[in-house]
């Protein structure tokens, strides 16, 4: 059984990191096993969607984990949002890297303490997919980072990605 992640309400961002890095490594492949065929089909017809549909199902108890110990990760939507997995905002991503078979999303999630509002860093969430089939070549990558504004999180993910 997997578990959901634990968070509490002191912890760094570095450390919201780690245990959200430990929960997708635990929680990502079982679930893509289990619904590889069901999200093969869905691909050829809604394509990209698909990854949408499998992050719907591995996001959700790391956001749920975080806002139970105290943190918030949602923004104020804006009309044309799409979200996917409960709290990954499209306009608050970017794919630029990869290959058509393996091709690289980054969202990030600023998060904040309930308490004080105050942000303690983000959440970059990197998903490698393929556009060509259904296929997560991958797993999915969790990094923290302080940076909470837009320009610095966009360097922060353009400096990750190169690093690689």
């Amino acid at each position: 059984m997997i578990m959901k992640p634990v968070f509490h309400c002191d912890m760094t961002i570095e450390e919201i990191g780690g245990a959200g890095k430990s929960y997708i490594e635990s929680a990502w492949k079982a679930l893509y096993d289990s619904l590889h065929e069901q999200l093969t089909a869905a691909f050829r017809e809604i394509e990209d969607a698909a990854y949408g549909l499998y992050l719907d199902q591995l996001m959700p108890a790391l956001f749920d984990s975080l806002e139970d110990a105290g943190f918030e990760t949602a923004e104020p939507l804006e009309e044309h949002d799409f979200v996917i997995g409960k709290r990954l905002l499209f306009r608050h991503s970017l794919e630029k890297w990869g290959t058509e078979d393996n091709r690289s999303r980054v969202f990030w999630n600023v998060v904040r303490r309930k308490s004080d509002q105050q942000p303690i860093g983000t959440l970059l969430t990197e998903i490698p997919h393929s556009h060509l089939k259904f296929d997560i070549p991958a797993a999915p990558e969790l990094y923290p980072v302080r940076e909470h504004g837009k320009q610095q999180i966009a360097q922060e993910i353009r400096r990750i990605k190169e690093q690689k």
